[in-house]
Order: structure tokens, then sequence, then C-alpha cells
């Protein structure tokens, strides 16, 4: 089966989400131990206006999980184009199908690199 331009799409947004994700995470091993090592309170140390050593990383992590929001969305989009289903089409109150409620940890399991 050949992939579509949509698919390859998707997957490339799923790349880019994961390899987002995998920073951040580095990113924040990286901010915790920093904070440990100086003994500050959580509120202070991640409070960019009262941690000027560390304000670049603390807000690169803001943008990292924005623009990995982002990426989510699209590719949630792209999910909803492919089953054809929309959330307003469904009735009120009707749970959301269970293949779409863990969507990013099925990401998950399928994407990562």
């Amino acid at each position: 089966m050949e992939a579509s331009d949509r698919d390859r799409e998707l997957i490339a947004v799923m790349r880019q989400y994961f390899a987002m994700k995998a920073e951040l995470e580095s990113l924040k091993e990286q901010l915790e131990a920093a904070r440990e090592a100086a003994g500050e309170a959580i509120g202070v140390f991640y409070d960019p206006r009262q941690n000027a050593e560390h304000a670049a990383d603390l807000q690169r992590s803001h943008r990292l999980r924005g623009e990995m929001a982002w990426l989510m969305q699209r590719a949630e989009a792209w999910g909803r184009a492919a089953s054809g289903t929309d959330e307003h089409d469904r009735s009120e109150g009707e749970p959301e199908p269970e293949e779409r409620q863990s969507f990013e940890k099925r990401a998950d399991a399928l994407f990562r690199a």
C-alpha cells in the first residue's frame, strides 16, 4: 500500500511532534536537575521573571508545549478528515469514540522514531 500525500504529511507532523517531545523531556530533566542543585522552590525556579539564569530555557519549554499542542491538533484534524467524522456530527453528550480518546498514546506507540 502506497502512502498518500496526506499520509506523508501526517507522518512528517508526527515526527516533528515526537522530536519536540524528546527535546522537551530532555530540557525538563536538565531544568529539574538545576533546580534541585540550587535548592530552589518550584514556584520560584520555574518563573522566568525570577530566574534570569534559566529564563531562556523556561521560555523554550513553554514554546515547545505550544508547538506540540498545535501539531497534535493538526494530526487530530487529519484523523477526523480520514475517518469522515466531525465532532459537530455527534449528538451532544455522546461519548467520544474509544479510538479517539487516547490519540496521543496511540500516536506515541505508532510514530515513535
